[in-house]
């Protein structure tokens, strides 16, 4: 049997992991670190990532921590020559809602810990004074801060000529944007080998707690499943889908789940999306676009009829590949049934006509891709590990030793930096910033706290 002795054990090498492991190395280069996965580094859930960020949250701890993972990734952007292909058209988050009291109002809570005073949410309307900063170009140092609201159709026709003509109003998220996620964490994961981190390819197969570490076995999926005990001092629980799966080797038990949420990406060969989009949200809820015959069958069906009733909000649209790219994304994470967790997923063969018919609500010209999707095209999903209030898991287990960092939902590629950042200040007992108790399991031990997340209309679910 192999054996291996390190300070810090990474179960986990998908995006959050590697953030964890990176910033381990970064935070204290002499400790040392092992990162354990079966699989290929960011293999699993993180290759389906949107690749999407955002600062925008109904809440100021998200986007206090999003903001701070944002700051991260622009160092690393800095750092890279923008290896990483950070861009920063904004979000859009569309409505045909006739006033905007209840969004506004949203936003200022969301945003109210933001430092630029009364001008970070601005609202235009037709006849006011003030330029509006339309987003033309993708850099994201250029790129302007707060919120635009445009209000009106035809301001929102004016700057937003593609959307449908029914759009009332815009909510243009202006710190918010994209990056290439598999470029970002192959970055991270040369810096923490270049540090002397090690990475091994394994199935973690029990957890031993010692009392003063933990001895993890696991199989080496290289070297012909021979045995291999690791002994660590301290062990981080980055496991994605399967963070439920490490807790329980040593007694524990998280409060996730994980839901299946599906993606396609096409080549927009009818050219029906501008490349200079940004991210584009339907706030609104609909009924999907089907004609009466469609409808009449679908409605018939006790396994479709669903398709026929009203659907959630948060469909979004995007073009993919930057300004000279080709693609287009498009995703609705309608489900909100939990599954477990399967290597190969069973998708939903509809799913991809599902998806174009509700974003032509909000894309008109999507309707040249009804029942004829490109041929090269891309229908993809990855689950939603999530807590009931869609806020991550960074920081102490019940258990001496274990830490967790993950339940990061559709959000994992952009709080990856902040969360894995948190993580190695509370496992190498640095300072931790304002966020992390109520980033952390503790937070369901303050009532006040939990209330207020239940209150909440929004979760932040795209």
């Amino acid at each position: 049997m192999k054996k291996y002795h390190c300070d810090i054990a990474v179960i986990g090498a998908g995006i959050v992991g590697i953030a964890t492991a990176y910033y381990l190395k970064q935070l204290k280069p002499d400790v040392s670190v092992v990162l354990i996965d079966p699989v290929e580094p960011m293999s699993f859930t993180s290759a389906q990532s949107g690749e999407n960020y955002r600062n925008w949250w109904p809440h100021p701890v998200m986007t206090s921590f999003t903001d701070h993972s944002i700051d991260l990734m622009q160092e690393i952007a800095l750092k890279t020559t923008n290896r990483i292909n950070m861009m920063r058209r904004g979000y859009l988050l569309c409505s045909r809602a006739s006033t905007i009291d209840n969004l506004l109002e949203a936003l200022q809570f969301g945003y109210s810990q933001a430092e630029a005073g009364a001008e970070f949410i601005r609202v235009h309307n037709a006849s006011d004074n003030v330029a509006y900063q339309a987003p033309h170009l993708p850099d994201w140092q250029s790129a302007p801060d707060g919120v635009d609201i445009l209000q009106g159709a035809p301001l929102v026709q004016r700057h937003f000529a593609g959307v449908s003509e029914d759009i009332n109003v815009l909510v243009h998220i202006r710190r918010a944007g994209s990056i290439d996620s598999h470029s970002f964490g192959q970055y991270m994961l040369q810096c923490y080998k270049d540090a002397g981190g090690e990475r091994l390819v394994n199935a973690v197969d029990s957890i031993s707690n010692t009392g003063s570490g933990f001895v993890i076995n696991v199989n080496d999926t290289v070297e012909n499943a021979s045995r291999v005990s690791i002994t660590a001092t301290q062990l981080v629980n980055a496991a994605g889908p399967y963070l439920n799966d490490i807790a329980a080797m040593f007694g524990e038990t998280l409060p996730v789940h994980n839901i299946l949420q599906q993606k396609i990406a096409f080549e927009d060969v009818h050219q029906a999306i501008s490349r200079t989009l940004p991210f584009c949200i339907d706030l609104d809820p609909q009924q999907i676009d089907w004609t009466n015959d469609e409808r009449d069958v679908l409605a018939g069906s006790s396994e479709y009829r669903w398709l026929t009733e009203i659907m959630p909000g948060a469909i979004h649209c995007r073009p993919d590949g930057g300004d000279n790219g080709k693609w287009v994304k498009l995703g609705w994470a309608f489900n909100d049934r939990p599954s477990s967790v399967q290597r190969n997923p069973e998708l939903l063969d509809a799913f991809p006509e599902i998806v174009i018919r509700g974003a032509a609500r909000m894309h008109p010209s999507l309707k040249q891709y009804y029942n004829s999707l490109p041929r090269a095209h891309r229908h993809y999903g990855g689950y939603y590990t999530m807590t009931e209030e869609n806020w991550p898991l960074v920081g102490a287990m019940q258990t001496e030793g274990a830490f967790v960092v993950g339940a990061m939902s559709g959000f994992g590629t952009m709080a990856a930096c902040a969360g894995g950042e948190l993580c190695a200040r509370g496992v190498l007992g640095l300072p931790l910033p304002d966020y992390a108790a109520a980033l952390s399991p503790a937070r369901y031990g303050d009532a006040a706290l939990m209330s207020e997340l239940a209150s909440l209309s929004a979760k932040g679910v795209l």
